[in-house]
């Protein structure tokens, strides 16, 4: 039976996207595509990561077992792990549970969106201070759904100023959640509030993430 590396797994709440601040229980998996400057997992990333091996069945039952509803897929860049498809298809099997998949925005989405019952995804759009944007798959901006997130974190105000340019072309504040963030220590908050009052960005909100203020920035396992 296929086996999965499995950085780490822990209940906690969401510290961003649409469910900030509700619980979830997350899945952590090894390996990257990208290399982001400002990456916060990248110890998840690197070759020598403790990890362990659990099938399909094992983390199904861990899952079920913290009485937690909303599961979150997340690494490194899980839609690269082989198989991810069978355990979110396995997750999905119960009624109870809601699966959201946070990916980097290099992966093509489509395969994903092909289950009878559809995960949530919240993507990235890694703008120019990442030095990742030219990985982006544009083709994901037609795949997303209303309860879909794409998610632009900023380090500068040309990142802001690229950002903007992509949720107009893309008309994605009509079409699915868009949240604008710091990088952390970067950028303040109220220069993008600021940003966003002076574009007139309705459908846009800010968000920083609630774990890096509740605990320790590097912390794990929250």
């Amino acid at each position: 039976m296929k086996k999965f590396r499995v950085a780490e797994k822990f209940v906690s709440i969401n510290g961003e996207g649409t469910r900030a601040g509700e619980l979830a229980v997350f899945i952590r998996f090894c390996g990257c595509n990208l290399n982001c400057s400002y990456c916060d997992t990248q110890w998840a990333n690197v070759s020598d990561v403790s990890y362990s091996e659990e099938n399909i069945e094992e983390i199904f039952e861990y899952v079920q077992a913290t009485g937690v509803k909303n599961i979150t897929l997340t690494g490194g860049e899980p839609l690269l792990v082989d198989g991810i498809e069978y355990l979110i298809e396995r997750l999905l099997e119960d009624s109870k549970f809601s699966v959201e998949i946070e990916t980097n925005g290099s992966i093509f989405l489509n395969k994903f969106c092909q289950f009878e019952k559809r995960p949530i995804f919240t993507m990235d759009y890694k703008l120019s201070s990442s030095r990742m944007e030219k990985y982006m798959c544009l083709e994901n901006m037609n795949l997303l759904q209303k309860q879909d997130t794409v998610k632009f974190v900023a380090g500068t105000i040309e990142d802001l100023e690229k950002a903007k340019f992509i949720i107009d072309k893309y008309n994605l504040s009509s079409r699915c959640h868009v949240y604008l963030s710091p990088v952390y220590g970067s950028i303040e908050p109220d220069k993008i509030v600021e940003f966003m009052k002076d574009k007139n960005m309705n459908g846009v909100r800010l968000q920083l993430q609630l774990h890096k203020y509740i605990w320790n920035p590097q912390e794990r396992g929250v």
